[in-house]
């Protein structure tokens, strides 16, 4: 079995969420084959499993505590007292071309889907969205919400349409949703060549920020901000820019380290200040190794060095399109008190995007794990969902992207990709306000980990074998015990109380 398809009017019946899967013979709560009949409906440890293969499908068993004294050499011990960071939570972007397909859905099945996705109780718990600040490469067309100076601010119809009614039917099932928020360009009037020149740059794609728009862009995201908060939307975060090393992306901006720190202490940080916005501010939001720019190396630690921009920073937000995933703990030593995100990767035709026997392990390992095992607070993947011929998408932006989820044009069909899977397998157990903690003990080859410790007073942990053979171990938090068995090439989700 090479995909997965959904079909959306049976995701939820009797109001469980309930998912159908090619070759099974009846759906199950939490989707893939029915459990054995030896597997118990309830237990202690909830474990949810999917496998490269397909043969277990994000499929739910339970594992009773032990009774007789742990005696394992096996053992993976919990150490709760040692903590880390405090988790934002785990989700997708919202882009113009995820909204487009949602919105092509029949409202029961576009429910449905939601549901599964974004439900806290119901479904898998998605729990923090990017979204763009006007356009980007998958947006409906070129455009930010200030295109004419003299006319001033106002959302565009792919907002009022498109990205604001899903925004409020996700909020609808998941009210405690964080949004970040992302430019991928700044108006073209407030663009310039370069710094030197200055010279007008009415284009979508490069160009600089010239400064002397600073206050005024800085107002752009204030007005922003109050523009969705008017529509029952909060913001949680802001970006200065996407990829600011990027020149080339269908709308795109370029922004040094220089530029983001006095764009940061003189336009965004003071504009939201005085607005009276809480909005986080995240730095960067561009790939490990800088694009290999020597003098952009280490861009957000050089920001937070300076005391004017580093008082308006709550951290850093990184992709991984370059690089090593290492860099997020050298930026953390560097910086203790930086807080970090992961907010963008993507699957596509160069990646055997669509091939979870390819996908699966490699994305847990260095995207979900990797990532919150080297201090990133939240993790997000690029497009929830795009349809099956990779669109819409802007010409010079991605032709070649999958979503985490990808739907037929009869909008009734649909196949999960690895990116669902990975951010299904962290939030479905690790909640908002989980706090990392420490673990010791059993190690394997290819055997990936991490723990939490939910505010509710659950245990979770996130675990990725990546081995030929299944791996067995005991898992122990000072209080209970119990065996776990990781499949071949699989991801596991464990919580329990």
């Amino acid at each position: 079995m090479t995909k997965s398809k959904v079909f959306l009017a049976a995701l939820l019946a009797a109001g469980a969420a309930m998912f159908y899967s090619c070759g099974d013979d009846k759906p199950t709560p939490g989707g893939g084959k029915d459990p054995k009949p030896d597997v118990p409906e309830t237990g202690s440890v909830r474990m949810l499993t999917t496998t490269a293969d397909r043969s277990k499908d994000l499929s739910e068993s339970w594992i009773e505590f032990s009774t007789k004294d742990n005696m394992s050499p096996s053992t993976i011990r919990l150490r709760p007292n040692e903590t880390f960071q405090t988790m934002d939570g785990f989700g997708a972007a919202i882009t113009g071309s995820t909204c487009y397909n949602l919105m092509k859905m029949k409202p029961e099945d576009r429910k449905a889907f939601l549901e599964l996705t974004f439900s806290p109780d119901k479904g898998y718990g998605f729990s923090y969205v990017r979204i763009s600040i006007g356009c980007s490469d998958f947006s409906l067309s070129e455009y930010t919400c200030w295109d004419d100076k003299d006319k001033g601010f106002a959302l565009t119809d792919e907002e009022n349409k498109y990205i604001i009614p899903i925004l409020k039917e996700i909020l609808a099932i998941n009210p405690t949703l964080k949004v970040m928020g992302t430019p991928w360009t700044a108006p073209r009037w407030m663009k310039v060549n370069n710094l030197t020149e200055l010279k007008q740059w009415n284009q979508w794609t490069s160009g600089q920020l010239n400064p002397k728009y600073y206050a005024d862009y800085g107002e752009y995201f204030a007005k922003w901000i109050k523009a969705f908060a008017d529509n029952g939307i909060k913001i949680y975060s802001v970006t200065p820019q996407n990829e600011p090393l990027n020149r080339g992306n269908s709308a795109s901006m370029y922004m040094g380290w220089e530029e983001e720190r006095d764009f940061v202490k003189k336009g965004l940080g003071p504009a939201l200040r005085n607005a009276g916005l809480d909005t986080k501010i995240y730095a960067f939001d561009h790939n490990y190794n800088y694009d290999n720019i020597s003098s952009q190396k280490s861009y957000p630690t050089k920001i937070y060095a300076d005391f004017d921009a580093r008082k308006y920073l709550a951290g850093a937000a990184f992709h991984n399109y370059g690089g090593n995933k290492d860099e997020l703990t050298v930026v953390h030593n560097a910086t203790p008190g930086m807080d970090l995100v992961f907010t963008e990767t993507s699957i596509g035709e160069w990646n055997n995007g669509r091939d979870l026997s390819k996908r699966l392990i490699d994305d847990m390992q260095e995207v979900a794990l990797g990532t919150v095992n080297r201090w990133a607070k939240g993790v997000i993947v690029w497009n929830l969902m795009l349809d099956d011929q990779k669109g819409p998408y802007r010409p010079g932006g991605c032709s070649t992207c999958y979503g985490a989820v990808d739907i037929n044009r009869d909008y009734t069909t649909m196949t999960r990709n690895s990116h669902y899977y990975i951010i299904a397998h962290m939030a479905s157990v690790v909640k908002p306000d989980a706090v990392r903690i420490g673990t010791s003990g059993f190690t394997a080859p290819g055997l990936t980990y991490t723990a939490f410790r939910n505010t509710d007073g659950s245990y979770a942990m996130v675990l990725s074998n990546g081995s030929s053979s299944e791996i067995k171990f005991t898992v122990d938090d000072g209080t209970h015990h119990f065996p776990v068995t990781v499949p071949a090439s699989s991801a596991v989700s464990l919580s329990w109380k």
